[in-house]
């Protein structure tokens, strides 16, 4: 064999290696949907957000649909998990104190036994320690829908309803959604995700006992639409 022919085969042997690896991470990855309203705004000014701290934004929910993946060896295709959240301060401010936080978990119905506890650890591993505490889980018909491909008024959209505990609706920034001026997305999701777009919450609902308090808001620039994927890991 010809030394070209080897850097040849040599090339050949890593490339083979790589595309092998990276088919296993990807068949390893749990993907979806994501949704997120918080009591303050995310996309806004300085002025506005200065505004809202330690007033407001210390409540919040976060949605996951399961597109495909398991977790913890089960799969969750299909499957949603919504958690609400009442937290110490205004989550995001790196001045404050969040935590520790409230958190009532809602978990798909449709789900097993084992498939709801795939969930609730899946949501804990994605939000971390602000559902380090769990006040309650009950389980819900969740219906989540992100219209990923919307064009015009429809950009933006997205709808969940989690039985009669919570219910998010939402549509894209607009033009009207400018109030000063110099608006950002001025905090991060509180959730890993991937191309998070901020959004207006045309509602934003929690009715339940576990965090001492309930919530409806509506036609605030609070939401976050997005996607994740993540290494399952097991």
């Amino acid at each position: 064999m010809t030394m070209a022919s080897r850097i040849f085969s040599g090339v050949c042997a890593v490339l083979m290696l790589s595309a092998a690896a990276l088919a296993s991470q990807t068949g390893s990855q749990i993907t979806g949907d994501y949704v997120e309203t918080r009591s303050a705004d995310v996309y806004t000014g300085v002025c506005f957000a200065n505004g809202e701290v330690n007033l407001v934004g210390d409540e919040a929910i976060l949605a996951w649909h399961v597109t495909r993946g398991t977790w913890l060896g089960e799969s969750l295709e299909g499957l949603n998990v919504v958690a609400a959240v009442k937290a110490s301060a205004t989550l995001g401010d790196p001045y404050a104190k969040p935590l520790p936080a409230k958190s009532v978990l809602i978990v798909d119905s449709r789900a097993s036994a084992a498939q709801r506890q795939a969930l609730i650890e899946f949501a804990r591993h994605m939000a971390g320690a602000l559902l380090g505490h769990t006040e309650k889980v009950v389980s819900a018909p969740i219906d989540m829908q992100v219209l990923h491909h919307a064009a015009g008024h429809d950009h933006g959209r997205a709808f969940v309803h989690a039985g009669q505990f919570a219910t998010v609706e939402t549509r894209g920034i607009s033009d009207k959604d400018h109030f000063c001026g110099n608006e950002e997305t001025y905090y991060p999701p509180l959730s890993a995700s991937r191309d998070p777009m901020p959004a207006v919450a045309l509602s934003d609902e929690f009715h339940g006992s576990g965090l001492g308090v309930d919530w409806e808001r509506h036609d605030k620039r609070s939401a976050f639409v997005a996607t994740f994927a993540e290494n399952s890991g097991f």
